[in-house]
């Protein structure tokens, strides 16, 4: 995956330690970003949209 992207909240200080994601028509990938040459992480996309939504509190996980 060629498309990574970080949040819009990240900027200047801590705002740089966080997460990126790329994400492709079946699948979302994490990593690091500060260490972006490292393993990411891949979740099937509806797997990551349930833990999207579960973290939001918009319903349980399963």
């Amino acid at each position: 995956m060629d498309n990574w992207r970080k949040s819009s909240y990240s900027g200047e200080g801590d705002g740089n330690n966080c997460v990126e994601i790329a994400t492709s028509a079946t699948h979302v990938a994490v990593r690091d970003s500060k260490a972006p040459a490292r393993a990411a992480l891949t979740f099937p996309r509806a797997a990551f949209t349930r833990f999207l939504a579960a973290v939001e509190g918009n319903q349980p996980p399963r």
